[in-house]
């Protein structure tokens, strides 16, 4: 795992496991729904913390013969169980209890507490958010949106712990405005509704987190630009005569698998062949530093309609 994501989770960590000990003892001063969900919510996030660095540990396992690209695919599968653990555990209680509390509302007692403790919260939570953002600022292009960022980002843990601080922060404000309005309006159904507003914020952020290590655990492509790059380093390589076709593979967030068929000169020898070759790989990590594994497969010059047809009957080999 980079520095910057590790930072960023341990930050997050130290965060929500301080916050979840104030929740559970607002709580138990104050017999708010609201402050159980938060409660439940900051265990969720400091367990999901963990996760991560363990996951980002055991994609550090040397290569072996099982596994033969190594290991970097074990930061993607945490992250999904934290999803996971983010929807059950947080957002399917929260929805649970939520629905609860509005059916059979209770009167919350010592709201000074609560709200003190909700404060707290807010201001640990901020601190943290801080720290994955500077973080994640290192790697975002300022051209990118935050929304891009998550969605395209090939390392996993900056977008979840920025999504887990944003729903933190968020939940924290509900929860404060619900004890306002319960305390405000007489009516402890407020309580309930909070409740079920951190819940429901909770599924939404597990959902996008689900689909987005889904994708990255069964295998992302280069981004446009880095296609772009290695598509010029291989096409302005010395004796490179066509690019047939490339495929590129993220086996890791730091390991791109690059694979092309590339027609060159032919009239180099297996010496000059080899060198190419060579020259080609070099190239494309000169622009994408990251580009490894990578093979090149020289093939002959064809026509177009030499091309067409081979592109025909593999694409014919592969359905069958």
């Amino acid at each position: 795992m980079a520095g910057g994501s590790t930072k960023a989770v341990v930050a997050a960590m130290a965060a929500n496991g301080s916050i979840a000990i104030a929740k559970f003892v607002g709580f138990g001063v104050t017999g708010s729904s609201s402050m159980l969900a938060e409660a439940i919510h900051s265990v969720a996030d400091t367990s999901n913390q963990g996760l991560l660095l363990y996951g980002g540990r055991a994609a550090q396992k040397e290569a072996d013969d099982r596994h033969q690209f190594g290991y970097g695919r074990e930061r993607y599968f945490w992250s999904f169980v934290v999803a996971l653990v983010l929807f059950t555990l947080g957002g399917g209680y929260a929805t649970y209890e939520g629905i609860l509390k509005i059916r059979d509302p209770h009167e919350i007692e010592n709201l000074s507490v609560a709200i003190g403790i909700l404060v707290f919260g807010i201001i640990v939570e901020s601190l943290s958010f801080r720290t994955a953002i500077v973080e994640a600022n290192k790697i975002k292009l300022p051209t990118t949106g935050w929304w891009q960022f998550i969605r395209r980002s090939r390392s996993p843990e900056l977008p979840v712990v920025l999504l887990e601080d944003a729903g933190a922060l968020l939940g924290l404000i509900f929860a404060l405005f619900a004890l306002v309005m319960a305390e405000v309006t007489g009516d402890a159904v407020w309580d309930g509704v909070g409740t079920l507003a951190i819940g429901l914020l909770l599924l939404a952020i597990a959902i996008v987190l689900m689909i987005e290590m889904k994708s990255l655990l069964l295998g992302e492509g280069a981004k446009k630009a880095e296609m772009a790059a290695i598509r010029h380093a291989i096409e302005s390589s010395p004796g490179v005569e066509k690019l047939i076709h490339i495929k590129t593979q993220y086996i890791a967030p730091e390991e791109l698998l690059v694979g092309a068929k590339v027609v060159f000169d032919n009239t180099f020898s297996v010496d000059e062949l080899a060198d190419a070759v060579d020259r080609v790989e070099s190239a494309i990590r000169a622009e994408v530093h990251h580009a490894r594994p990578m093979y090149i497969e020289p093939d002959l010059h064809r026509s177009e309609a030499e091309l067409r047809a081979a592109q025909v009957e593999m694409e014919t080999e592969a359905h069958h």
